[in-house]
């Protein structure tokens, strides 16, 4: 038995379970997106799906340049995960979800995601202030 073989199959098992959570995260993405009446096709393009996400989420479209600071070490890969938590936080209030929803969707983001597409979660978009 070659050496290679147990080393080439632990790879090939690596990329198929990494395959598989991409995937998943695309389909609960897809179904987001439609439910917020963005097209879910979206979620295939890059960087226009950052857009699509931002607007979903009601932040300003400039945002995506925030892509960008992850070129910076430390402090901007520091400051893109912040921007990134910010985002997935006004995803969950606008379907009417809480902070424990947001750390779902920064911790385990696949099952998060199809939660919330195929859930009973309506996107309330913004909501007005009580008074």
């Amino acid at each position: 038995m070659n050496i290679l073989t147990p080393i080439l199959a632990f790879f090939a098992a690596f990329l198929l379970v990494f395959v598989v959570i991409g995937i998943v995260t695309l389909i609960g993405m897809w179904k987001v997106f439609t439910k917020a009446g963005q097209p879910g096709w979206a979620v295939l393009i890059p960087i226009y799906n950052v857009i699509v996400l931002l607007r979903v989420a009601g932040l300003p479209w400039y945002w995506v340049f925030a892509l960008f600071l992850q070129i910076i070490p430390i402090i901007g890969q520091l400051a893109f995960m912040v921007l990134t938590v910010m985002c997935l936080h006004r995803i969950s209030t606008r379907f009417g979800q809480g902070v424990g929803f947001t750390i779902g969707l920064t911790l385990l983001s696949p099952i998060f995601w199809l939660i919330l597409g195929f859930g009973s979660s309506k996107y309330v978009g913004e909501q007005p202030a009580q008074a």
